[in-house]
């Protein structure tokens, strides 16, 4: 999986925008939308818009036929399994039965194979590229994220009012916000206005 150049744009329905790297592709994928007051976020409302997601960078992974609803319904499921595998491992909690056993089943099924470019410098997917392989790379990719040494830096922004979850892969491991453009920001102007009143 390559992991450089992820992070996307995400939109607040209320309006506005703001760069989320969650830090690992998977975990990017966990953030298009959710299931009940998440459904506000749902980016990925029918086949084509799943395959678009999977087909832009950093996963570059377009497929070779259309994405089907039942593809669509096994991604939300996929997509339902990392976020609440990533909630409880930031929370210290034991990961959902139900969602491991997502994982594992997902994972299962063939991988996207790289293939490397007759210039020898560059490398994609070797064809036919399936929708199932791509599910089974983003699943295989949780599976290594939670078992492997970034384990304990999935961390949920430290926002009150945030659920926005990432992996902390920095040097320092100090990250704490989702992005220093939103929460990070606001908790700096928060902070500046209680020593402002404090001093007055």
């Amino acid at each position: 999986m390559r992991r450089d150049g992820t992070g996307r744009r995400l939109h607040d329905p209320k309006g506005g925008s703001f760069w989320f790297d969650a830090g690992a592709v998977c975990l990017d994928f966990a953030h298009t939308g959710g299931e009940g007051r998440y459904a506000v976020f749902e980016t990925l409302h029918k086949p084509a818009d799943l395959g678009e997601w999977l087909s832009q960078p950093p996963l570059s992974a377009a497929t070779a036929d259309p994405v089907t609803p039942r593809d669509l319904s096994a991604a939300k499921t996929l997509r339902q399994a990392i976020w609440d595998t990533a909630h409880a491992r930031a929370a210290g909690r034991p990961l959902p039965d139900k969602a491991v056993a997502v994982l594992n089943r997902t994972a299962a099924a063939a991988p996207l194979a790289p293939e490397l470019a007759a210039d020898g410098t560059t490398a994609g997917w070797a064809p036919p590229v399936r929708t199932a392989q791509a599910l089974s790379t983003l699943a295989r990719e949780m599976i290594e994220l939670l078992s492997g040494p970034l384990a304990e830096r999935i961390r949920e922004c430290a926002s009150d009012d945030c659920p926005l979850v990432f992996v902390d892969s920095s040097r320092p491991g100090a990250r704490r916000w989702c992005s220093m453009e939103r929460c990070g920001n606001r908790h700096k102007v928060r902070a500046h206005r209680a020593r402002q009143a404090g001093e007055r």
